[in-house]
């Protein structure tokens, strides 16, 4: 994979917090190393706090929140977990919204974790295959999902996985989903 793979794409990463910072933090930087352009998104502006397994961790600040955002202005979507997270960014209208967006234009969507709540709330699972962290499979099965107990899956434009140990298969399939994103955008135009 060339290191600039994906030079030029822009990332919307959404997050709120008690994201997971692992989860957060290392998929943003291989994604960054690889050239594209991360936005951090939140409901509110300022900085969100991260947590590591349920302790303080360090704030990030937020680029962008949702009321100022087009789904339309980007390529790819990273939902990163942390269960206070997930939990809230699923009673969000506009991030169901976003992902909704996202997904109908076929765009890739990579979420670790517990990000799955975001989709599941946001109606887009059903007759999906992905895994997520075990504690939340009945969730995903329920929604119309087939859960499957693996480091990373890829479905379609989905990337998915379990855990902060899964990140180095997430990050690598994540950056081949986005690289075959950005190709057949490029072909296309």
């Amino acid at each position: 994979m060339n290191e600039k793979s994906l030079e030029g794409l822009r990332v919307a990463i959404l997050a709120t917090n008690g994201v997971q910072e692992t989860e957060l933090a290392e998929p943003r930087k291989a994604l960054e190393n690889a050239g594209a352009r991360t936005t951090l998104i939140a409901p509110k502006a300022g900085t969100i706090q991260a947590s590591i397994h349920g302790k303080k961790g360090n704030e990030f600040p937020v680029d962008a929140i949702f009321d100022s955002v087009n789904p339309a202005d980007f390529d790819a979507v990273l939902l990163p977990g942390g269960v206070l997270n997930a939990d809230a960014l699923r009673t969000e209208s506009k991030a169901k919204q976003f992902v909704r967006e996202i997904d109908k234009a076929a765009k890739p969507i990579a979420v670790i974790c517990h990000g799955p709540w975001v989709l599941i709330s946001a109606g887009l699972t059903k007759g999906r295959t992905m895994t997520s962290y075990h504690t939340i499979q009945d969730d995903v099965r329920n929604s119309g999902a087939n859960w499957v107990d693996q480091e990373v899956v890829r479905d379609r434009n989905w990337v998915s996985s379990r855990q902060p140990a899964d990140i180095p298969a997430f990050n690598r399939e994540m950056i081949a989903l986005f690289s075959e994103r950005k190709a057949r955008a490029q072909k296309a135009s």
